[in-house]
């Protein structure tokens, strides 16, 4: 299939790698390149690729140009290649037409929106390997799919982000998931439109949609699929996928009790429901589904209880890097002590504090936007205590699990969802929810009999 082609590998990370390792082994010949920096930049590649830096348009000759999902249409390079009639095409398309020319069949489960997506993948591929599938957890979750592909996995759980499926044109998954949408990575999709375009790409052809009932986007994606089923919180109609009598549902046959689901939160109830109903789509009993979401590990950093002292609970939630996700987790727990703020990209917090000011004992805010999150608390919450970290603070996070210790009393859930990108501050939202988790069990271990002083 690309035995002689001549192709432009851009992006020299986990991804550009293995997809310049995949053409090598189907004979390409391959070229890769970075956007940005030289040479010495382009590290770990097999040996057979030629590495060139500095590219504005495709050496003469190329057949194919695969992007890394990070780099924007607009990028030169690409719109060069555009311009010069190149095909343009993503890793995940890449890996699609490597599985479908090979004569055993991949079932294809692939899950986006703008939250949830790490969570409702680990779900899903836990509830595969409950039924004793040969699955794996592939896509933005970390591995590239490439991968997957090439090491033979019958079923693959893809975690697709908007950033992917732009360079996506020939997927029809088996059974596809959009959990929710609201606006986010504008800056990279130019618009809110562009970016629900790219979302609604992964319903193209599938043999079923899988969506949010209560989610008007992803019912408005899923609607031109005449083979879909629909999850939410609310009791299921026949054939569908909800919660009824404290249970998790489809149908009339119960799956799983509703507090067992980890994370908590009806957010991930949820995207419990979404990945029930993907596996159910391959033929997965409802006793395995129980099993897999039991037996769930959540990710770190994602409603993560990190200690429980004085009657406090702490939980780190770092993950919640947009207004959407924070709105989740703290639906979660009532009263908190919440930890909020960073670079908010513009983006507005009027709708969530108004929703969330009742369940608000205290507000410790971070970051390079506190000012607008001090605003819209004025507004919606003017009788809720508001600590505010100085910007020169050298240790900000330590500075404000102190703040926040002194405000929560017993019964409380300190969280830490700050509704913005960590980058002001942290290198990204795993450092930050590590400098979250240290901070607390610092205090806590400073606050037990005998260590004081």
């Amino acid at each position: 299939m690309y035995a002689g082609k001549r192709v432009l590998v851009v992006g020299a990370g986990v991804t550009g790698r293995s997809a310049a390792e995949a053409l090598l082994e189907l004979g390409a010949r391959v070229t890769v390149t970075v956007t940005d920096g030289g040479v010495d930049r382009i590290t770990g590649m097999p040996r057979g690729v030629d590495l060139v830096a500095g590219l504005t348009a495709p050496p003469a000759g190329t057949d194919l140009v695969v992007t890394s999902p990070g780099i924007p249409p607009a990028n030169p390079l690409l719109a060069a290649a555009a311009s010069a009639g190149v095909e343009v095409i993503g890793e995940v398309e890449l890996a699609w037409r490597v599985a479908a020319a090979r004569p055993e069949p991949v079932t294809w489960l692939a899950v986006t929106g703008t939250d949830g997506k790490t969570t409702t993948v680990g779900m899903l591929e836990s509830i595969l390997l409950a039924a004793g599938v040969d699955a794996v957890a592939c896509g933005n979750v970390g591995l590239p799919v490439i991968d997957a592909v090439r090491s033979g996995h019958r079923v693959l759980a893809v975690e697709l982000s908007s950033y992917q499926l732009y360079w996506q044109s020939s997927l029809r998954a088996d059974a596809a998931v959009v959990l929710n949408v609201a606006d986010d990575h504008l800056e990279w999709h130019g618009t809110a439109e562009h970016y629900v375009e790219a979302k609604g790409r992964i319903y193209a052809g599938a043999r079923l949609a899988v969506y949010n009932a209560e989610d008007p986007v992803s019912t408005r994606l899923a609607a031109a699929n005449p083979h879909r089923v629909a999850f939410s919180l609310a009791e299921p109609p026949p054939g569908q996928y909800g919660v009824a009598r404290g249970w998790l549902v489809h149908g009339d046959l119960p799956l799983l009790p509703a507090g067992e689901v980890r994370p908590a939160g009806p957010h991930n109830v949820a995207n419990a429901l979404a990945a029930a109903a993907l596996a159910r789509a391959a033929g997965v009993l409802p006793e395995h589904v129980r099993a897999g979401l039991a037996a769930f590990t959540p990710p770190a950093h994602r409603v993560e209880l990190v200690a429980e002292h004085d009657g406090v609970r702490w939980v780190n939630d770092s993950k919640a890097t947009n207004t959407h996700a924070a709105h989740g987790s703290l639906g979660a727990f009532d009263p908190v002590v919440w930890i909020a703020g960073g670079l908010l990209h513009g983006a507005p917090v009027d709708a969530l504090v108004a929703e969330v000011a009742p369940r608000l004992r205290g507000v410790v805010l971070l970051g390079a936007d506190q000012d607008v999150f001090a605003a819209a608390l004025a507004r919606h919450a003017p009788d809720v205590p508001v600590h505010r970290v100085p910007s020169g603070d050298d240790e900000p996070m330590i500075s404000a699990v102190r703040a926040a210790g002194a405000m929560a009393g017993q019964g409380d859930v300190v969280l830490l969802a700050p509704a913005a990108k960590s980058h002001d501050q942290f290198t990204s939202y795993a450092h930050r929810g590590t400098a979250f988790t240290e901070a607390v069990l610092a205090t806590v271990r400073a606050a037990e009999p005998g260590r004081a002083g």
